[in-house]
């Protein structure tokens, strides 16, 4: 008998990584469950800031590009263990006021049926570098 389980692979979370950098936001929530959850690096809560289900977190992941419009996550290396998973990355974007965002970060990932349930953000608090001349 075959399994027909689903599983997430480094390949998809490299798929999912540059789906990020084309800020392509339907091919980011291809990989998302629908059940999906996102915890942001930053926020109120303990957990930072939580979104719950596709529509909060399609709402979560495009912020990210309007307020760092030319957001990327370089040097990204990835891990998966069954339905667990991380992703390392150093995230690189001009701020609203010309400063220059350059942070190392991870996030860490449960998946179900080969899709991603929970992707939780943890980032450097770092400041904001000079704008570049």
């Amino acid at each position: 008998m075959q399994n027909s389980k689903k599983e997430m692979s480094i390949a998809h979370l490299a798929q999912f990584s540059a789906a990020w950098n084309r800020h392509d936001i339907d091919g980011l929530m291809g990989f998302m469950c629908d059940d999906c959850v996102f915890q942001t690096a930053a926020g109120p809560d303990a957990c930072g800031t939580r979104h719950e289900g596709i529509d909060a977190v399609r709402s979560a992941f495009e912020s990210a590009w309007i307020n760092v419009p030319d957001a990327q996550w370089i040097n990204d290396r990835h891990f998966v263990n069954g339905d667990f998973g991380v992703s390392e990355w150093t995230f690189v974007g001009t701020a609203a006021d010309g400063s220059r965002i350059e942070t190392d970060g991870v996030d860490i990932f449960t998946f179900k049926d080969g899709k991603i349930q929970m992707k939780n953000a943890f980032r450097k608090n770092r400041p904001n570098l000079p704008p570049t001349k």
